[in-house]
């Protein structure tokens, strides 16, 4: 293997729409491992929308990314030198280890690697069993709390998560109506998924097309999105509907923040609940999602699509077609294949 370690630093903090100046590409020396770490060599890299709040120098959920550090993300890779009993060379493990091509893997903290199940894709981790896939679980059903016979409208409904939530609806017995863009992702809600109805945002008038298609009001909305389309659900929310905030990627490169719905009293006249919430205040319940969602998907009850780039250079790219709307699913960068045997799992 090469004696160099290609990465994507961030170089500034992005100030409105993130730019590649914002990311600097360095090679340096692989690393080595320490006692009780692993070395890994990425072989996929998984890109999502919370990853731009990241790069902000503010505190929530997680510390912000430093400046002069690789970009931080989810990853499957390779286990390729071991001072840890637990991995032994050519294991599949996953964690955040970054816009690299190897990264040091050590418990605890966010680098603390954990093994890829053995009967299941190396990729699905990264999307509909793991944290994306968690996050449509909980969000949708601890939230949301659907029940049979409601009506669940999903924002953001052909992305990694949007897709997900919606067909955990349709699963327990709801009309299920998805907002996306574009023919090709509106097709595959409807033949692949198999939505009830699908809502096309840059063709069609949202508004007036949830009011056809939702006559008796939505009981629960799924936000991906933000900004005027939340708005419109809102307005259009039935009695004791549930409000559940995902994510608001419309906003996410604004400078400044938008104003909030003006619509927000439709929650006190429809006595109506909206509610946020961050994934990993779940994890501890995570065998739990993992053992539906991987029932769901062998059995064929959740389809999912994932639009896969190749190329460490690539990666700033790969990032941008989040916010171009322009992937199907989820979203990740392939960087190689393998280099190892895996052992038997």
């Amino acid at each position: 293997m090469s004696d160099l370690n290609r990465q994507w630093l961030l170089a500034s903090r992005p100030t409105g729409m993130v730019t590649e100046t914002n990311f600097e590409f360095c090679e340096s020396p692989i690393p080595k491992p320490g006692e009780g770490e692993v070395l890994i060599r990425n072989l996929y890299i998984s890109f999502d929308p919370a990853m731009r709040g990241w790069m902000e120098d503010r505190e929530s959920y997680l510390p912000p990314v430093a400046i002069g550090e690789p970009m931080r993300a989810g990853c499957v890779g390779q286990v390729v030198e071991s001072n840890n009993p637990d991995f032994q060379p050519g294991d599949l493990v996953q964690g955040m280890f970054g816009w690299q091509e190897y990264a040091i893997g050590q418990a605890g903290g966010l680098s603390s690697p954990s093994r890829v199940p053995g009967d299941i894709p190396m990729t699905l981790p990264l999307g509909p069993v793991g944290i994306t896939g968690f996050t449509a679980y909980f969000g949708l059903l601890d939230l949301g709390q659907p029940k049979p016979g409601e009506t669940v409208v999903v924002s953001g409904a052909a992305g990694a998560t949007g897709s997900v939530a919606a067909q955990i609806a349709r699963i327990k017995g709801c009309r299920t109506v998805g907002i996306a863009g574009g023919a090709e992702k509106c097709r595959w809600l409807l033949e692949e998924a198999r939505l009830d109805a699908v809502v096309d945002y840059k063709n069609e008038d949202v508004d007036a097309r949830l009011r056809e298609l939702c006559p008796a009001g939505i009981d629960v909305y799924f936000d991906n999105v933000g900004g005027a389309l939340l708005e419109i659900a809102i307005g259009q929310i039935a009695m004791n509907a549930r409000v559940v905030l995902c994510g608001g990627i419309s906003g996410y490169n604004d400078e400044d923040p938008a104003p909030g719905p003006r619509n927000i009293m439709n929650l006190v006249i429809q006595r109506g609940r909206m509610e946020g919430f961050i994934v990993l205040d779940y994890m501890a319940r995570a065998g739990e999602a993992i053992g539906d969602l991987s029932q769901w998907i062998a059995s064929g009850e959740i389809a999912y699509a994932e639009d896969i780039q190749e190329g460490i250079e690539n990666a700033p790219r790969t990032f941008f077609r989040l916010f171009e709307g322009k992937n199907l699913g989820k979203q990740m960068l392939k960087l190689c294949e393998p280099p190892l045997e895996i052992p038997p799992r």
